[in-house]
């Protein structure tokens, strides 16, 4: 991160969501149009992009609830790429209308019979995917598997599934490996597609001055290779479901708590295996991404658990995490690590500041949240330190023209009194204030650098339905948004 730039330079970048770019086909890929999306923050002296997870979509299409924690959403492949490779042939296409925002079933039922096409014209004798299997066999073996016996037992959760493939009794897999190889390596073979396509996107954003700082959520959806392949490391039952779930209490978002239902973490077992699954994954985002963002990163000095099958979040209790020795297990393990750390909701808690402190990694500063209180209040940017990242919002929050066209008059009050810079538009006034602190980096949701409303809202946290939908226009991907980008972050850079 640039907390080891000892000249304390401030940085700026943009959230975006790949799902976001424009596309051809119904959900933003890793072809042209995130070239262009790079070339654009090159234009606009961006130093960083910031995306959301990129791992395989869950419940409701989120990726916080993904079945694996190292695959990548085949959605994500570009077909246009793959045309290019030879792989499919424009007769293959048909023409599609999808409408402006994401629609998950429909991009699914158009891409994903392109993709079975291009995986049977692939050649899996090439070196360079026999490279690719044994580079990521640790995981890849467990997630194809997972995934074509998700698929074709059509099971939803791991309790459903056949018990020789659930406690994987090795007859029982290798009848099922041999049944079923042409699903499997589906799996496989798009997982390559996958991260070939994501590796020279990386490449091009490096070589034009870009680092990309990934998204990883803390815990694991419960129906997941993770689990699946990893039992041991969590608190499960003999069937596989949760004996203890995450969540957290009341809050902004849901006076009862939120009842997420993810495992919580079998930590003693994990400490007994040095944090074996921790070191894979922390080291695989780390050669993935430049930098990488750790959601509800405050679970490793405290984490809220509930007893699983409860009604809501209000029967959990906090519980005492992995603290400072797990993140000096982790540099001992994989050397110095690029980390922001979400602490949203810990602000207070002396044991999250504490390992804040010890880490040296830079936290987080919505200015959303800054007009409740009065001047002192953490989030307001004249009160922000240099290690520390700052958001308009991210992608739980409303948009920054939404939040203040709901906002209370005493949060009008705060913002016309501190923020209005007339721009003309709130959120380019709230960029404006934010460019001016001493924050280290600043991120912009791409849609306030748009000036959206909370029509483009990416995410209502506890909720499911028109989550993860927004996505942008060709057109808004241009010269003259650039230069309005870099004179708004004018003060970086």
């Amino acid at each position: 991160m640039p907390s080891k730039d000892k000249t304390q330079k401030r940085y700026s970048g943009v959230l975006l969501a790949v799902s976001s770019l424009p596309s051809s086909y119904g959900i933003g890929s890793l072809g042209v149009e995130a070239y262009k999306f790079i070339d654009f923050l090159r234009d606009s002296n961006q130093k960083f992009w910031q995306i959301l997870p990129l791992c395989p979509l869950g419940e409701g299409n989120s990726p916080y609830k993904s079945p694996s924690s190292f695959a990548g959403e085949i959605l994500y492949i570009d077909i246009d790429f793959l045309l290019s490779d030879r792989l499919l042939c424009k007769e293959d296409i048909n023409d599609c209308n999808f409408g402006k925002n994401v629609d998950y079933a429909l991009a699914r039922k158009i891409k994903i019979p392109l993709l079975k096409k291009a995986v049977n014209n692939f050649d899996t004798t090439s070196k360079n995917y026999k490279s690719f299997l044994s580079d990521n066999k640790f995981w890849l073996e467990d997630y194809a598997l997972f995934a074509a016996a998700s698929e074709i037992y059509c099971a939803d959760s791991i309790s459903d599934l056949p018990e020789g493939f659930k406690y994987k009794l090795p007859d029982f897999i290798e009848v099922f490996k041999q049944k079923y190889k042409p699903v499997i390596e589906f799996y496989k073979v798009t997982q390559y597609f996958f991260f070939c396509q994501y590796y020279e996107l990386k490449r091009y954003a490096n070589q034009n001055g870009v680092k990309i700082i990934g998204d990883i959520p803390f815990y694991v959806a419960p129906d997941s290779a993770d689990v699946w392949g990893n039992p041991d490391d969590f608190l499960l039952s003999r069937d596989f479901t949760p004996t203890m779930v995450a969540g957290v209490p009341s809050d902004v978002f849901s006076e009862n708590g939120q009842l997420w239902g993810n495992p919580i973490y079998n930590w003693q077992n994990m400490r007994e295996s040095d944090y074996r699954w921790w070191t894979s994954r922390l080291k695989f985002c780390c050669d993935m991404y430049d930098v990488v963002r750790i959601d509800h990163f405050r679970a490793f000095a405290r984490f809220y658990q509930i007893p699983a099958g409860s009604n809501n979040a209000l029967s959990g209790s906090w519980i005492d995490g992995e603290d400072a020795t797990f993140w000096d297990k982790m540099r001992e393990n994989i050397g110095e690590i690029n980390i922001i750390a979400e602490d949203l909701g810990g602000e207070e808690d002396e044991k999250v500041i504490e390992l804040l402190k010890h880490t040296d990694f830079p936290n987080m500063k919505i200015l959303q949240f800054g007009f409740g209180g009065d001047m002192e209040n953490i989030y307001l940017p004249q009160n922000y330190p240099y290690n520390c990242v700052c958001y308009t919002g991210t992608h739980d929050n409303d948009t920054a023209l939404g939040w203040y066209n709901k906002a209370s008059t005493k949060e009008r009050v705060i913002f016309n009194t501190l923020i209005r810079n007339n721009t003309g538009c709130v959120s380019h006034d709230m960029i404006r204030a934010l460019s001016k602190s001493d924050s280290m980096l600043l991120i912009i949701p791409m849609q306030d650098v748009l000036c959206l409303d909370s029509s483009a809202r990416m995410n209502t946290p506890g909720t499911i339905g028109d989550n993860w939908v927004w996505r942008m226009s060709k057109d808004d991907i241009n010269q003259d948004n650039a230069k309005l980008l870099k004179k708004l972050t004018k003060e970086r850079n």
